[in-house]
């Protein structure tokens, strides 16, 4: 039973990761502020709850798995927040038409 919770883990943890990497290289590659802002938080996001559902059959108590998924929200929300925050100041940066 072990060995299947350990596979299942190394899965999400290597999908999670090409996640992440995958957000990294459009945050680099895309052209415009707002292309980037949305695949770095989306993929981000899919890369962040993939490890967590990787991580969670690991833990040895429901607290642990609560505090995972309590920080999987807290970041989620942030990264949120702070993507609403520089689309907002892009677009009070652009000239008026």
């Amino acid at each position: 039973m072990m060995m299947i919770t350990d596979i299942f883990t190394f899965i999400c943890l290597i999908a999670g990761c090409g996640f992440f990497f995958s957000g990294s290289l459009a945050l680099l590659r895309f052209p415009g502020t707002l292309s980037r802002l949305h695949a770095l938080t989306k993929v981000d996001n899919l890369g962040l709850g993939l490890v967590v559902i990787g991580t969670i059959p690991q833990t040895d108590t429901l607290l642990q798995a609560m505090q995972i998924l309590l920080i999987w929200f807290l970041v989620t929300f942030s990264g949120a927040a702070g993507a609403f925050f520089i689309a907002r100041k892009h677009y009070n940066r652009r000239p008026a038409k």
